[in-house]
């Protein structure tokens, strides 16, 4: 909807790339209205009711919904298989908008706010004692990516952590002690999409997995011969 030549969205924001899940809705119609519901631990979550609740906290009905933006990590593979799954039968259903975010990205306009500022290394599980890492420069007044996302060595993110700068992210401090445990956010990854409009087809939203796929063929089964 566009009031006084400006666009004005209804934005659901799906953020389940972390132990800490979460949905938040935001109606943006001149004064931004939020809402955030978060569950940590587990790996179960109950979407559906989550966003119940968020709707419910700005009176915001589901069809009036415009846009989902999803996190789309990177971190864990099946809660943002979730999310993206959840998005793309609510736009066959209802034809909303979709747009998807880096979770990393999440992570460093979350730090921002929490006033962690200067050079910061995002870390983020990439299993096999290997992790996902980028790297930003966060002033008062903006972010900028310095190192595009990589999957590094434990060795590279402590050499990181021993000459230059912060490590921050959702479980880092399991590892990296000294490190600022921040979780993407719902109510931040609203805020992002409320900037943007690079919106996404349902079936070209994928997961950020910097990993080459690959498919080990099965043997030929073997016929069962009775005497």
């Amino acid at each position: 909807m566009r009031r006084n030549g400006r666009l004005f969205m209804t934005i659901l924001a799906l953020e389940f790339s972390s132990p800490q899940r979460s949905v938040a809705a935001l109606r943006d119609d001149g004064a931004a209205v939020s809402a955030e519901v978060i569950e940590a631990g587990g790996r179960g979550v109950n979407a559906f009711g989550m966003i119940d609740q968020a709707l419910a906290g700005t009176k915001i009905e589901r069809e009036r919904i415009d846009v989902i933006a999803v996190g789309l990590g990177p971190g864990s593979y099946t809660g943002i298989r979730a999310a993206i799954s959840i998005s793309q039968g609510w736009q066959l259903a209802r034809g909303v908008k979709l747009l998807g975010v880096s979770s990393a990205e999440a992570i460093v306009a979350q730090a921002q706010k929490e006033k962690i500022l200067g050079h910061v290394n995002v870390v983020i599980d990439a299993q096999r004692d290997e992790f996902y890492l980028a790297t930003y420069e966060i002033t008062p007044d903006g972010r900028q990516e310095t190192g595009p996302l990589k999957i590094v060595s434990h060795a590279e993110v402590q050499s990181r952590a021993s000459a230059d700068g912060i490590l921050i992210g959702p479980e880092v401090t399991k590892w990296f002690p000294n490190g600022r445990i921040i979780f993407p956010r719902a109510a931040i990854l609203a805020e992002l999409a409320a900037c943007r409009n690079n919106f996404t087809p349902g079936e070209k939203l994928e997961p950020i997995y910097l990993r080459e796929t690959n498919f080990v063929k099965a043997a030929p089964s073997r016929g069962l011969y009775l005497k």
